[in-house]
């Protein structure tokens, strides 16, 4: 668990980055609790971002998906969507989670797809839906960023998604 694979970014937004000297497909993970959690960004853009998690490792005492497993993936997706949508010059910082847990999950990986609700200059709300691998509906989510303004000398919002100012995202 944890190992990052290569994440599918549009091109512009790669050259966007390089034109900082960042390598974005190196700087950005899913974070050390994605990481420990077994989070795989597989696709990401302003428009979609899709990441796999494993249930095993993530499970609640009965056996089945953490309820926070969820919320972590579900998080992890909206936040790189709305770090991508602000760009180099905005911080995407976490500030509404709500999920809904529909079923069960005891094995196998579990997908979550996140898609804009909406993207404005100071806030972007992702709608993330999670399914197991018979493409059931696990949880539905939504999560709000605030997009602040970056620090003057920062090259990216990556640290933003870890939470660093204390909010989540």
């Amino acid at each position: 668990m944890g190992e990052q694979h290569s994440v599918k970014f549009p091109q512009e937004v790669i050259d966007e980055y390089a034109a900082l000297g960042v390598d974005l497909a190196a700087l950005f993970s899913a974070g050390h609790l994605g990481t420990r959690m077994g989070v795989q960004i597989r696709e990401a853009s302003a428009e979609r971002v899709v990441g796999t998690m494993p249930v095993e490792g993530n499970t609640q005492p009965y056996g089945l998906l953490h309820g926070g497993a969820s919320a972590v993936l579900a998080e992890t997706l909206g936040s790189i969507g709305a770090m991508l949508h602000g760009g180099v010059t905005k911080l995407a910082v976490g500030v509404d989670l709500n999920c809904t847990h529909h079923r069960g999950a005891r094995s196998g990986l579990v997908t979550g797809v996140a898609t804009p609700v909406h993207r404005g200059r100071s806030t972007a709300t992702y709608e993330i839906v999670i399914s197991d691998e018979e493409g059931r509906r696990v949880c539905s989510a939504r999560l709000t960023c605030m997009l602040r303004d970056a620090p003057a000398g920062a090259t990216t919002g990556a640290d933003a998604t870890t939470g660093s100012d204390g909010a989540t995202g």
